[in-house]
């Protein structure tokens, strides 16, 4: 399976950005997904994560009533709908996903497909 992150950019704080993740090489609809972000010189932490059909989601409480994580099964792809950005969001984001995975989880080590990252920027 391969996952590919897009949609990063810069962009001024309060602006939005739309970042999708694209899974191809296997039954997205199978897969719990989540999203990750990592600032420089930070740990990789958790930001968003949905359910196999999108009947749960989970945010971490720095982007709560920001963010948003959907899904498209019919187009294999997740996405992360960011509103009112600020300074602090500025990472690299990474999706994540794990083949038969039923719940959100926060954790790393319970993904076992990464994509590469996509750059956001939030300038003050």
């Amino acid at each position: 399976v391969q996952l590919q992150a897009s949609g990063g950019g810069l962009v001024q704080a309060g602006g939005s950005l739309r970042l999708s993740c694209v899974v191809s090489g296997d039954t997205f609809s199978r897969y719990g997904m989540a999203w990750f972000r990592q600032a420089p010189g930070k740990e990789r932490q958790f930001v968003a994560g949905i359910t196999w059909y999108g009947s749960s989601m989970e945010y971490t409480d720095s982007v709560k009533g920001r963010f948003t994580v959907t899904r498209d099964n019919n187009k294999s792809t997740m996405y992360l709908q960011m509103n009112n950005l600020k300074p602090e969001d500025t990472a690299d984001y990474f999706c994540a996903g794990r083949r038969n995975l039923q719940v959100v989880t926060s954790r790393e080590d319970d993904y076992d497909s990464w994509g590469r990252g996509t750059q956001v920027t939030v300038s003050s």
